[in-house]
């Protein structure tokens, strides 16, 4: 690193072991943070001269792209773009569309990081990529999201990110996750010595002073120095209080600007209007104004810009203070020129962006090529950056429906881009009463989406304020009306029995009326939802089967749309695989668009579906899915909870019971639900039966739709347990029906096991009972056997062999509870599987039965993950999509696997890690 950087030796260390790794393929981020001046830019240049052999890649933020989406990935593109044929198709066409170099649907942000983080790794397998990003806190938030994204997910590739910025609220969000260094001022002693190089000659005790009151601010120390002489020092304080660095240094270079002579002044003040720096924009204006070609000359002199292919200001306040110097009318006359000349040279995001700092009051001319740029945004991407320049549109809309449908359309963006607080602040400021109806209904969707959004007790009223809003779209627009209905059901499903503001009657009759405005894939989920509210099961089953029919052949747009709704409908059928096929498929849609949130919603119901009638070891990989996804976000991980996988931990019920209480008070009832289902099972593996029956009865007693019928076979298994036959005996008869209805091999399985428990209590001594009761168990076997459902069949087994032991046939018993204990080893049940271990025992079985091997001595979670998915079958590029890493660290893991396991091929993997 570079020796002439005074009192900066450890930062230069830790950058120069960072680019060490990345020629030695292990990648790498650090952001650098710091106030003006303080040295970020010059460490970046250290960092940058050291790379000799690598391949240098710069990236500055600007003020005036921040409205321009991915216009800081689109410069870092152009440096690397010979690598991008070299690219997945999904990811090169992202990185195309966001770029706005081909036509294709918006990209999320997230997919364009994919598409960064490969671009990276390729180009790095030639050449080792160093690429630096200064003035990050400047960059369009879809640049800002996309490379922190990178930079969390750097691991096995040669390239290294550095990024700098100021302390900055809202960049400390988006850059959550990223290994940080803040900088201070330099040492004392290295600040004297910046100093005397500065200003020879200089007293050491004035120098000290200068040092204390400049904090060791470098470019304070270089630039302040000469204008702190002994008597300032005197006459103030500084020497025991830093100076207000940016304050003193502006006003430093204000001075500076405004002794320039009156063109030189002109020139600075359109060179810092268009802050990206473009030579040929800045000098076109300075022509459209009338200054004279050599108008720089007397600024470049005195040292605050430096002129090439772009301008290059000394410093961003120098920037700040050559903008600041000039009154409002001269500034606007400036943006009015540069606007001017975008226009002609076809930069159209530019010149909206000149035009509205040119604006006094309102024009709705302006905001009507605002809003321009806020579709093209939107069509690359760009959701943050359509999100701020409607609202900038809005700010200059004449007072009406207009303003503040546009402010509607601006917090929609918002939301969709992940910013939850700046869709709040955007709907504050709506007036509702002027709205249009379909704005006005759209508003009422946002409403309910942030409450969703931020977990808020608004949840409960979401379903009917979804009703709302399609009543306003009525005869406005169709579309929006389907799909508003469609999504009231999906908000009514997280609140389940706390859903307020509903009369179920009307709801039902609202989405089959709703199927009737449009004819369509909505129009057939519609009708399968009303179905299923109105009619009578029997009636409903060939609708909802269509409605699954339907799913299996959306295109992916339109299942990305309404797919979220699948899993209640194919649970109401109790059809596993389509559910297990079709919530596959909104993650892996999701996944191919890079909407990691709604892929975080599929992994999650992903995991609560197969803790409640699946694999607890399955639900636990697919929570380990969600963390990898959150920390690829950059949101706190380790701390996730799903209170389903949970009660299989053998955590305390006491402190299950507490967290599902505090998620019932934000609204989400079908949580609290589920939680309480879930230790209903764990009772019912522990002998707990009365308490089992305390958590299931009201479930019964007040039904909720495709949920309640699933936790029948356990409420049948709790009421003969505890002495309450007549009442289980009930409820099977309604599980019996049920299963005749939709013919399900799950379905029917379950009631089988159930009509095994109850006709075995209700003749225990009978012959002739006892032949339908084997027979029960021996049908919900069969049934249930090579379902996606591995716990009901292990349960199956294991009340067979329980029946048979206590009727004395021990041998027999013994094959069941064998079988029992090794399928719910591996699907991770331990309660029931210790119950069928000790089963064993009582019959005589003197085999050890196996536990599952669980997790590998050594291996971290992300490796485990790793593992599981090669085990699988799944290659490298599939887990890499899938957990958001690169094939490259992929790689990396699996070798690390190997090693720790000390096997050598993925058939040893499967093996090793005890696959069923």
């Amino acid at each position: 690193m570079r020796e002439d950087v005074l009192g900066r030796d450890e930062e230069l260390r830790r950058l120069g072991l960072l680019v060490g790794r990345a020629r030695d393929g292990r990648g790498g981020a650090l952001l650098l943070v710091g106030d003006a001046g303080i040295g970020k830019t010059t460490l970046l240049h250290a960092a940058g001269a050291h790379a000799g052999g690598l391949q240098l890649v710069r990236v500055d933020g600007y003020e005036a792209e921040q409205t321009i989406p991915f216009a800081a990935v689109q410069r870092c593109l152009r440096q690397l773009h010979e690598h991008l044929p070299a690219l997945p198709d999904r990811h090169r066409h992202a990185l195309e569309v966001a770029s706005g170099e081909a036509a294709g649907a918006p990209p999320d942000r997230f997919l364009v990081g994919l598409g960064v983080l490969s671009l990276l790794g390729v180009a790095g397998q030639r050449r080792p990529v160093v690429c630096v990003v200064d003035d990050a806190h400047l960059l369009d938030p879809e640049s800002l999201d996309v490379l922190a994204f990178v930079a969390r997910r750097l691991e096995a590739e040669r390239a290294v990110l550095l990024l700098a910025a100021r302390e900055d609220d809202e960049l400390a969000a988006r850059t959550a996750g990223i290994d940080t260094l803040r900088l201070g001022g330099l040492p004392t002693d290295a600040a004297v010595r910046l100093l005397a190089g500065s200003l020879p000659g200089l007293d050491p005790a004035v120098a000290v002073q200068v040092a204390a009151a400049t904090g060791g601010n470098p470019l304070a120390l270089v630039d302040l120095a000469g204008e702190l002489t002994v008597r300032r020092l005197s006459e103030t304080t500084f020497g025991d209080e830093p100076l207000p660095i940016g304050r003193h240094l502006e006003q430093f270079y204000l001075r500076q600007v405004r002794a320039l002579d009156a063109d030189a002044q002109r020139w600075l003040l359109v060179a810092a209007a268009e802050s990206t720096g473009d030579a040929d924009l800045i000098d076109a204006a300075a022509r459209e104004l009338g200054l004279a070609d050599d108008a720089a000359d007397a600024a470049e002199t005195a040292g605050l810009v430096e002129r090439g292919r772009a301008v290059a200001f000394r410093h961003p306040l120098v920037r700040s203070a050559a903008y600041n110097a000039a009154h409002g009318k001269e500034r606007r006359q400036v943006h009015r020129a540069l606007s001017t000349i975008a226009e002609k040279t076809d930069l159209p995001e530019r010149a909206a962006w000149h035009a509205a700092k040119a604006t006094v009051g309102t024009d709705e001319d302006v905001a009507q090529r605002l809003e321009l740029v806020a579709d093209q945004a939107a069509a690359r991407g760009g959701f943050a950056s359509r999100a701020r320049v409607l609202a900038e549109a809005s700010a200059l809309t004449p007072p009406g429906r207009r303003r503040y449908a546009r402010l509607v359309r601006a917090a929609e963006a918002a939301l969709v881009a992940g910013r939850g607080q700046l869709a709040k602040d955007l709907v504050d400021e709506i007036d509702d009463e002027v709205l249009d109806p379909v704005s006005r209904g759209r508003l009422m969707v946002v409403d309910a989406d942030y409450a969703l959004f931020v977990a808020a007790p608004a949840l409960t009223h979401a379903a009917a304020d979804m009703l709302a809003a399609a009543e306003l779209f009525h005869d406005e627009d169709p579309e929006l009306e389907q799909t508003a209905l469609v999504r009231a059901w999906e908000r009514a499903l997280p609140a389940e029995r706390s859903a307020t503001g509903l009369d179920w009657d009307d709801v039902g009759r609202r989405l089959t009326a709703g199927a009737g405005v449009r004819d369509g894939d909505a129009a057939v989920v519609l009708r399968a939802l009303g179905a299923l509210v109105r009619l009578p099961y029997a009636e409903a089953v060939p609708l909802v089967r269509a409605a699954l029919d339907a799913f299996e052949r959306m295109d992916d747009a339109s299942f990305l749309r309404l797919g979220a709704s699948s899993v209640g409908l194919a649970t109401a059928v109790w059809d596993v695989d389509a559910r297990h096929r079709l919530m596959t498929r909104c993650a892996d849609v999701a996944r191919d668009a890079g909407a990691l949130q709604a892929l975080d919603c599929a992994l999650w119901a992903l995991a609560l579906v197969e803790a409640a009638d699946g694999s607890p070891r399955r639900a636990v990989q697919y929570m380990e899915q969600v963390r990898e996804l959150r920390r690829a976000i950059g949101y706190e991980a380790e701390h996730v909870v799903n209170l389903s996988v949970l009660v299989w931990s053998g955590v305390a019920r006491e402190q299950v019971h507490a967290i599902a209480g505090a998620t019932l008070a934000t609204g989400f009832g079908g949580v609290h639900s589920a939680a309480l289902a879930g230790l209903a099972v764990v009772d019912l593996a522990d002998g707990r039966y009365a308490q089992a029956y305390d958590l299931l009865a009201p479930f019964v007693a007040d039904p909720f739709f495709h949920v309640t019928p699933t936790l029948w076979p356990d409420h049948v298994e709790a009421c003969v347990r505890s002495g309450r036959l007549d009442e289980g005996e009930r409820v099977l008869r309604l599980l019996e029906e049920r299963a005749a209805a939709c013919a399900s091999p799950w379905a029917l399985g379950l009631a089988a096991r159930s009509r095994a428990l109850v006709d075995a209590a209700r003749a225990a001594d009978d012959a002739s009972a006892s032949a339908r009761v084997e027979e029960a168990f021996g049908t919900a076997v069969a049934l249930l056997d090579g379902l996606r459902t591995p716990v009901d069949l292990g349960r199956a087994h294991l009340l067979h062999g329980e029946w048979l032991r206590r009727r004395r046939r021990r041998a027999d018993a013994r094959t069941h509870l064998r079988r029992a204990a090794e399928i719910l080893d591996h699907a991770g049940a331990e309660p029931f599987a210790a119950r069928a271990r000790r089963e064993l025992e009582a019959a005589g079985d003197t085999v050890a039965v196996a536990a599952a091997p669980g997790r590998p001595a050594g291996l971290t979670p992300q490796e485990l993950t790793v593992a599981e998915l090669a085990a699988a079958g799944r290659t490298n590029a599939e887990i890499g999509a899938t957990m958001f890493l690169s094939v490259n660290t992929v790689d990396y893991h699996l070798r690390k696997v190997f090693q720790k396991l000390g096997i050598s091929s993925r058939r040893q993997l499967a093996d090793r890690l005890g696959r069923a």
